[in-house]
């Protein structure tokens, strides 16, 4: 530093040397920067586009992603890595959030079926092993229209947390083997919950707890498995956060009113990508093709990381849209 006199002891210098390159190295690291990829996605053949979207995208172990469809016995439409359709898969139509997580070891897909008001535990070929029918959950905990799930997850023990996220907001929890265990949250007291559109758990912390994308509220909260608030990760500048991903110490987020967000372990958003400032574009199933920009969202609903931390997000569109970012 040019003209600067150091005036203090040589243990004092080494101090501030030290503290001045550990503050370089955050500032050099705390911005994650991302590339658009145009043009990823190879639709079904003889189709333009995927389909009705209206739902989740996920990443198995081998690198193939999933995404929902609202289509007759097309629930989920598989790719691999390179975007070429793979095949699709005989699930409900009315599947909206999904998750896929290993349980003793092997892959499944757990699902959140909004129309049947139901979860579904699947293998990775479509097979149902396992249902958690309307039956199951707790009388007086649904709207008058009754349950309207939106998403699942499985913590760490093998329990499986669901959300009645167009409904009452309630989260019910199940054992692994779909028996009813608890319930928690809801639109009283103290959360306050009001569409809180997807959970997901976030293992990146120990013990696991819960991310709720709280969208009525436009804000994002970590639970603990309890259903207790641990914090409000964020409640300013979103844009109705609606689905989350995490991978490493990062969480990317999927927001319906028009953006893509990314977020370090401690709550800091260090990306953004994709926003759409065009009135009448966003928080909408109807923009048609031909007003679709690249490398700008419309109404993200999905989301996830893959394995190499690129981020792959799916918009809530009658015409269906993924989007793609890779890391730099």
């Amino acid at each position: 530093m040019v003209g600067f006199v150091w005036n203090g002891s040589p243990m004092q210098k080494i101090a501030l040397i030290l503290l001045t390159s550990l503050a370089f190295i955050g500032s050099a690291t705390a911005e994650v920067a991302y590339e658009f990829v145009p043009n990823f996605i190879t639709p079904p053949p003889g189709k333009e586009t995927i389909g009705n979207g209206h739902g989740e995208i996920a990443v198995d172990a081998a690198g193939n992603f999933y995404v929902s469809v609202q289509e007759k016995d097309a629930g989920i439409q598989v790719y691999g890595a390179d975007g070429k359709f793979i095949k699709a898969l005989k699930l409900p139509q009315s599947l909206h959030g999904f998750v896929i997580r290993k349980d003793e070891g092997t892959e499944y897909l757990f699902a959140a079926v909004l129309g049947e008001k139901k979860v579904i535990k699947a293998k990775l070929d479509g097979t149902i092993v396992m249902e958690i029918p309307t039956s199951a959950f707790p009388a007086g905990k649904s709207a008058p229209k009754g349950l309207a799930l939106t998403n699942c997850d499985v913590a760490p023990n093998g329990d499986i947390y669901v959300v009645d996220g167009y409904g009452q907001s309630w989260i019910f929890v199940f054992d692994r083997a779909g028996k009813f265990k608890s319930v928690f949250g809801g639109p009283g007291e103290p959360l306050k919950l009001a569409n809180t559109h997807k959970i997901f758990i976030d293992r990146r912390f120990e013990p696991a707890r819960i991310l709720a994308c709280d969208r009525g509220n436009n804000r994002l909260l970590h639970l603990d498995l309890d259903g207790k608030l641990i914090s409000v990760i964020a409640s300013q500048g979103l844009r109705r956060p609606s689905s989350a991903s995490f991978h490493g110490d990062l969480m990317c987020v999927a927001e319906i009113a028009g953006r893509v967000s990314v977020w370090d372990k401690e709550g800091k958003q260090v990306a953004a990508l994709g926003a759409n400032d065009t009135p009448g574009q966003t928080n909408t199933p109807k923009v048609e093709p031909k007003d679709w920009k690249q490398g700008t969202v419309t109404s993200p609903h999905g989301i996830t990381f893959d394995n190499s931390g690129n981020i792959l997000e799916t918009e809530w569109n009658v015409f269906g849209r993924i989007l793609r970012w890779n890391k730099k």
